[in-house]
């Protein structure tokens, strides 16, 4: 199996040409880094268990372009997203792959932390000078003299030396292969390649952690050509950072770490804990018994605007209210608005053990993407709300789940403002899953709009709205 997609669906919805390439700019030396990331992967045979880190950054769209598993991970926290992903799926291959802004500067401490550590993943630093997807700002690589953004008369000794993340990593216990590399000739990107191997067989076989720094090019924020800028690298960033291997012990395979349990009983077993006993001072009746678990997940999902999150806080927070432990847990698109958004809440009788929601009780989708992408992972039994104003023709899911239209939209729309959609899909959550009392729902929005009471008999007549649209079902 390819370990490229053979579309890419973030140009042209995976249609045509543009379906076929990336974004990166002509030249740039992300591609050449794929390119070769990905074969490695193929020769090795580790697809199927490669978990690949994509933060903040040019490579922030990994995820259209690598058919692994893959985490977005806020800047600078690739290392840390890594280390969980390792410590939870032991036998999991993790690459952190990340660019010098992001791990060298804002991430810097996770960096040398999680080296220091020494557990076997792998990391794959692109050293290209520059802050190249913000705008070309100085860099903690960027070279003295250097002109960026932020430093126009070049970057002058006051401003800080460049740094040498390969030669301080190598520094370190933890680590057991780090080597510097580069791709400004064929001979080079040869040695590149064999160094992501070395660095991907040492986490295979569990020797320990590799970091692999690749000084690439950058030639829409050097002004350059390709050619000059594989030039530029060659006779500029060379000299300041030297090619080589920095560090290569011997070790024998020492990870064989069992996997951890993921049951709630277990977890608590191993922990020594006692059941939490069931003393919060609770406004409501006990947990409703014809609910078929005391831990709910609910997942809303939408584009950037939707609501989605703003709706999952006002239901955890009713839900706290009541005396029951619930999260809530965000996730964002890159795009600030209208990308993906979502929120997972768990909502528990006495403590919630794992606020993710991989697989939820209950989905609310604000759209049709949301519901592709999260109706099929809603169990046998459970409940998908879904905006029929927007949604006008559902994916066909199992009938063994209970699938309500309800047209969250256009209510609003009725009401006279459409951002109350949120609200309506949460009195449409409380007639199809009885969980928490309406007054409860109620109280919370009356309080988190205390200072906004203009607001509330809209928000009030919204959440009645999405109350009466729904055929009330007490059993999920």
């Amino acid at each position: 199996m390819n370990v490229f997609y053979d579309h890419f669906s973030r140009h042209a919805h995976g249609a045509g040409l543009k379906a076929h390439s990336t974004h990166y700019c002509p030249g740039c030396g992300h591609g050449v880094a794929h390119r070769d990331l990905a074969d490695v992967i193929e020769e090795l045979g580790v697809q199927d268990r490669t978990v690949l880190i994509s933060p903040v950054g040019c490579s922030v769209f990994a995820y259209y372009y690598f058919d692994v598993g893959n985490s977005q991970a806020a800047h600078g926290r690739a290392p840390a997203v890594a280390l969980g992903h390792k410590l939870a799926h032991p036998e999991a291959v993790v690459i952190s792959y990340q660019g010098d802004g992001d791990l060298a500067s804002i991430g810097l401490a996770e960096t040398i932390s999680i080296a220091q550590l020494g557990l076997p993943i792998t990391v794959i630093f692109i050293n290209n000078a520059i802050y190249g997807m913000t705008g070309g700002q100085l860099a903690p690589t960027s070279l003295i003299g250097q002109r960026t953004t932020t430093s126009p008369d070049g970057r002058i000794a006051a401003m800080g030396q460049p740094l040498k993340m390969a030669e301080l990593i190598a520094q370190l216990d933890g680590p057991v292969y780090v080597e510097r590399v580069a791709l400004f000739s064929a001979r080079e990107r040869v040695k590149a390649r064999k160094a992501i191997r070395k660095a991907i067989t040492n986490q295979v076989e569990g020797r320990g952690y590799s970091f692999i720094e690749i000084i690439a090019e950058c030639p829409t924020h050097l002004k350059m050509t390709p050619q000059d800028a594989e030039e530029w690298v060659r006779t500029k960033m060379e000299p300041v950072f030297p090619l080589g291997v920095k560090k290569d012990l011997t070790v024998e395979p020492w990870f064989k770490r069992g996997a951890p349990s993921f049951e709630p009983e277990a977890v608590l077993g191993m922990s020594g804990a006692e059941p939490l006993a069931d003393d919060a001072e609770r406004t409501a009746a006990d947990w409703p018994d014809h609910l078929p678990a005391r831990d709910i997940a609910i997942k809303l999902a939408g584009a950037g605007g939707d609501g989605a999150q703003t709706a999952a806080l006002l239901l955890t927070r009713a839900a706290i209210a009541q005396g029951f432990d619930a999260t809530s847990i965000p996730s964002y698109g890159p795009e600030s608005r209208g990308g993906t958004s979502y929120a997972d809440v768990h909502i528990a009788a006495q403590e919630v053990l794992d606020p993710a929601a991989p697989a939820p009780h209950v989905l609310i989708a604000f759209n049709a993407p949301s519901l592709a992408k999260f109706g099929p992972a809603v169990p046998a039994g459970g409940i998908i709300l879904y905006d029929s104003t927007v949604v006008l023709e559902p994916p066909e899911i199992a009938s063994d789940r209970r699938v309500i239209p309800v047209p969250f939209t256009q209510i609003a729309k009725d009401l006279g403002r459409p951002m109350v959609k949120n609200v309506v899909a949460l009195g449409a959550l409380q007639a199809a899953l009885n969980l928490l009392p309406a007054d409860s729902v109620l109280a919370t929005l009356r309080h988190v709009l205390k200072d906004k009471s203009g607001l509330l008999p809209l928000n009030e007549l919204a959440f009645a709205a999405g109350l009466a649209a729904v055929e009330p079902m007490a059993v999920c």
